[in-house]
């Protein structure tokens, strides 16, 4: 799924990629892009590194057979670069053995405003497997793709399958000529309510240059009542190319990037959230909150 590597760069891939997890009619277990609302993540990143794991996993949602979310969130930068800016919209809409996903992300970052659209394919196999299949496109700004693709397979085990593991590559191509290829792997752990846990790694070569990195992640969701929920995520590690400007990138350095977020139905139908991160690089720190309102349609 797309993640997201600052804030939205923020909100996800939540989403690691494949945190986001929801329960679909027949009670399956089905990933979603997460960051409907800090949750679906269909968002784009520069490259796959510590900073693209800014969304914390989602909630088990009972039966969101179609929804639409939208957000907003605000990013101070150090070092005197530029704040960021987003508004998204982001919608869900299940049909059989497929839950389809589509956002559309206004963005202002490095006092350039860019544009992306992203679609994903969540499609469950069977009783224990599922797998996604992600593609997204900016509008040629240069933080933003040209396009990405982003694909995983899940396994359920245990007798009650409550630990689901996953395996993904990613392709993501850049304005500035540098291609991203990723291989990743994680696992999420279900604990009868009211806690779900999560960790993964993604190893990341990005050319030209060859240059070799790797992100890990842990997170952690607890579902305070059937209103409430909260979320926190940690990553750390390795990042390739990272732009500054459109064409000034910085390559290969460590980053660390922490977030957590709050859930809340307001009843059947309506929901808020609202999400804080901190992200760290060595030529600047990041941090901002985002704030979301959801709609579920029977």
């Amino acid at each position: 799924m797309f993640i997201n590597k600052s804030i939205d760069h923020f909100m996800n891939e939540i989403t690691a990629p494949h945190s986001a997890i929801f329960a679909g009619r027949q009670g399956r277990v089905i990933p979603i892009a997460a960051s409907l609302c800090l949750t679906l993540t269909l968002l784009p990143m520069t490259s796959y590194a510590a900073s693209d794991s800014t969304n914390p996993p989602d909630v088990l949602l009972r039966t969101p057979v179609r929804s639409i979310d939208v957000s907003t969130g605000y990013q101070h930068l150090t070092s005197g670069l530029a704040p960021w800016r987003h508004l998204t919209v982001r919608g869900v809409l299940e049909n059989g053995d497929h839950v389809f996903q589509g956002e559309l992300s206004n963005k202002r970052e490095f006092n350039t405003t860019g544009n992306f659209l992203g679609l994903t394919d969540t499609y469950s196999i069977n009783s224990d497997w599922f797998t996604s299949g992600s593609i997204g496109f900016g509008d040629g700004a240069f933080y933003l793709p040209k396009v990405r693709f982003d694909g995983f397979l899940y396994k359920k085990w245990l007798p009650k399958k409550n630990f689901i593991s996953s395996l993904g590559v990613g392709y993501y191509n850049a304005p500035d000529g540098h291609i991203d290829r990723s291989i990743a792997i994680g696992g999420a752990y279900y604990f009868d309510q009211p806690w779900v846990v999560e960790g993964g790694v993604r190893f990341n070569r990005s050319n030209p240059g060859g240059v070799n990195t790797h992100q890990q992640y842990i997170a952690a969701n607890f579902t305070a009542s059937p209103k409430d929920s909260l979320s926190a995520r940690y990553a750390w590690g390795s990042e390739g190319y990272v732009p500054l400007a459109a064409k000034t990138s910085m390559v290969g350095f460590n980053s660390t990037d922490a977030s957590i977020s709050w859930r809340h139905k307001l009843d059947k139908q309506w929901g808020f959230s609202i999400s804080a991160n901190r992200y760290r690089n060595p030529s600047y720190q990041r941090s901002g909150i985002d704030v979301g309102i959801s709609r579920q349609f029977d």
